[in-house]
């Protein structure tokens, strides 16, 4: 019983030096001074020290960041109109075919055998037609013994051109110029028009495929330069547009626009992907401020301007916006100087100590 109280006394002890230590000691006395003198020093701090900029009329290229694709000039898949064992394949792969070259046949030496029995039977029915016509103006033959001999010869002829186009249809040729692909068939193997042989592809001039926001669409037309960049290469490319889609995205607000650009070396390829820097026109005369300068609100953008030494709110309009630059198009005029550095501590008619002027 006696050792229980001598604990509580000893506990008593400990929570009295503690309390006398935190606000009666000296130490406590120097640390309520000092936050005394903090809070006081607070009121009685002086002017923010910030960078102001003169605002000036600055003339701007009106430049748009955009993403499209390259796309061939043309693209074909090569198939057959005819089926049949393939007898014959005229190209390497990824090699350049010229318009017309014949890359595969097929089978077709029954055709040709039709077409040489056809030959004999027009150069007789012809023979025919000749001595009809002759008896004829002598009078020794009808005119009907006549037409039939003709009728039978045009009929020859037009089973003839029957069988040429047949024959043309079993040669695969090029439709057009450019670089043949990865063939897909051998020699020997039954073609189907159902079976790819390769691709052709011509893609110079390449195609550019890109979409720009529907407000462009007045600035933005035939003859226009783009230039763009792809991963491919270091070099900057240049196109001209050609063809603009005649009508807006209904989900997007955009308009599809289509430019060709020289690839003479092939560094561009079909299905790549473009970064395009797409010039709209300049602005001669305008405000610009660094970003970090205008200060989202609610209906509008504020910024601070240096007014008889001090901070002055100024709500303003933007526009155009790059990484480091936004537009200014209504609330400021050239004179104006703009608070552009401790913004952190801005509030209105806060003391301000210029520290470096940017005109």
């Amino acid at each position: 019983m006696r050792t229980r109280y001598i604990i509580y006394i000893a506990l008593a002890l400990l929570v009295a030096f503690l309390v006398y230590n935190k606000f009666f000691s000296q130490k406590a006395k120097e640390t309520a001074a000092a936050n005394a003198g903090g809070k006081s020093g607070k009121k009685k701090n002086g002017p923010v020290s910030v960078n102001i900029m003169i605002v000036k009329d600055t003339a701007v290229n009106n430049i748009i960041d955009v993403t499209g694709s390259i796309d061939a000039n043309e693209k074909v898949n090569l198939v057959s109109q005819t089926a049949g064992n393939i007898t014959g394949i005229y190209f390497n792969e990824g090699s350049k075919v010229q318009k017309g070259q014949l890359l595969v046949k097929v089978y077709n030496q029954d055709l040709e055998a039709s077409l040489a029995q056809n030959q004999y039977q027009v150069a007789l029915a012809k023979q025919i037609e000749f001595r009809n016509k002759a008896l004829l103006q002598k009078e020794a033959i009808s005119q009907e013994e006549y037409d039939t001999s003709l009728t039978s010869l045009n009929t020859l002829k037009a089973a003839a051109d029957v069988i040429k186009a047949q024959i043309s249809r079993t040669e695969i040729r090029a439709p057009f110029s450019g670089t043949i692909g990865l063939r897909n068939v051998s020699p020997g193997s039954y073609l189907s028009p159902a079976s790819p042989i390769a691709q052709l592809v011509n893609i110079d001039p390449a195609k550019l495929t890109f979409s720009v926001p529907e407000r462009y669409i007045s600035i933005l037309g035939v003859g226009s330069k783009v230039r763009f960049n792809v991963e491919s290469s270091r070099e900057n490319f240049t196109g001209t547009v050609y063809a603009i889609e005649p009508s807006i995205d209904v989900n997007s607000r955009t308009i599809t626009v289509r430019a060709k650009a020289p690839n003479p070396n092939g560094a561009l390829t079909a299905g790549g992907f473009a970064k395009i820097n797409l010039t709209l026109d300049q602005i001669p005369k305008t405000i610009l401020l660094p970003t970090q300068a205008v200060i989202p609100d609610l209906k509008s953008s504020l910024v601070y301007v240096y007014q008889n030494g001090m901070a002055i709110t100024r709500a303003v309009k933007t526009d155009l916006r790059t990484d480091t630059k936004i537009q200014v198009i209504d609330g400021l005029k050239p004179g104006d100087s703009v608070v552009i550095s401790g913004l952190i501590q801005m509030r209105p008619k806060v003391p301000l100590k210029i520290i470096k002027v940017i005109k």
